[in-house]
């Protein structure tokens, strides 16, 4: 597979169904800078960068996702929050006889868990036994698959894994927010599933941003799949180190748990460990490179991480805690402790 075909030569208008969440504020700015028109489907309670189209509409009514975008005409649809069937085939609905490229942004959950091979490709076998989420995001790329053989739809499928930006701090319970953060600098212990020696893969937005734009308007990637990942692959254990080093913590207090205690302690935290971030997460890149000439991931996690604290240490305001992740580490390591 090599890259370069294109289905529309020049500037494109490319509609978002979530513009500005952690992964597609990065994706957005990346096509809006090369030229293209971005435009955001949203109900209007985030606002949007000078320059971008504000489509408001709700997403849940093919109808109304047509009258909001009528006369943008998009020619890509990138759809980030597509979680059911019923989510992608609305937007077939509404707008693929009219589109050159729909884009589903899927996940690397569902490959198939325990892993049988690594790194993983995309020829991996998917079924992930743990993660209904992971469960519905597979329902709807074989509803999409199966809507292109029937129908011809143009669309491409992505599947990010970890990916972070300057807002998130990455940790097992939740990195959205500055929880883990707080915990780290204020003396508070955290826990690492197992002996945190397996190794997790964190991918910067921005690298992960050129990616995907590579691949909007390609004509090769149609009916293809693609994960998006740093080659980087870190041990839990250095991940918890970078972080600590970014937030001047020099001796974090770590607790080591087995998963079959967190089984014990929280069943349900657990299923989602085991569907997800207590796999080894070590990716081949081979084919998004094939497709998108040049592609590299750019951004280590040391510096990513960097960039994320001096982002949350620039506003105090956003250092926000979600009180559920952090009851998760209360229950986790004072039982374990």
């Amino acid at each position: 597979m090599a890259g370069g075909a294109w289905i529309t030569v020049g500037r494109m208008k490319i509609l978002f169904i979530g513009g500005t969440g952690n992964i597609s504020t990065d994706c957005a700015a990346v096509l809006a800078g090369q030229g293209h028109t971005v435009g955001v489907l949203s109900r209007g309670n985030h606002p949007l960068p000078a320059g971008y189209a504000d489509l408001r509409g709700d997403r849940h009514n093919s109808v109304a996702l047509a009258s909001a975008a009528g006369g943008f005409k998009p020619d890509v649809v990138i759809n980030f929050l597509g979680f059911v069937p019923d989510d992608v085939a609305r937007d077939v609905e509404a707008f693929g006889s009219g589109i050159s490229q729909y884009i589903f942004i899927s996940s690397a959950t569902v490959y198939a868990k325990p892993h049988t091979i690594l790194p993983i490709s995309e020829a991996a076998p998917v079924g992930n036994p743990f993660s209904a989420y992971a469960q519905n995001k597979q329902a709807c790329e074989e509803w999409l698959m199966t809507c292109r053989a029937e129908t011809g739809l143009p669309v491409t499928i992505v599947r990010p894994s970890h990916t972070y930006s300057p807002r998130w701090i990455p940790n097992p319970v939740s990195s959205a927010g500055f929880t883990f953060g707080a915990r780290l600098r204020a003396g508070k212990p955290v826990f690492v599933h197992g002996d945190g020696e397996s190794l997790w893969t964190l991918t910067a937005t921005a690298d992960f941003a050129v990616g995907l734009a590579g691949l909007v308007g390609a004509d090769n990637a149609i009916g293809e799949t693609y994960h998006i990942t740093s080659d980087e692959a870190l041990s839990w254990n250095r991940i918890y180190a970078e972080t600590a080093a970014a937030l001047g913590v020099d001796a974090p207090t770590i607790i080591k748990v087995p998963l079959d205690r967190i089984a014990a302690m929280d069943p349900d935290f657990a299923v989602q460990l085991k569907g997800d971030k207590a796999e080894p997460g070590v990716f081949d890149n081979t084919k998004i490179k094939q497709a998108v000439p040049g592609f590299e991931c750019h951004t280590p996690f040391r510096e990513g991480i960097r960039e994320a604290v001096a982002w949350f240490d620039a506003g105090p305001a956003r250092q926000t805690i979600n009180p559920g992740a952090d009851a998760c580490f209360d229950r986790l390591t004072q039982a374990a402790g």
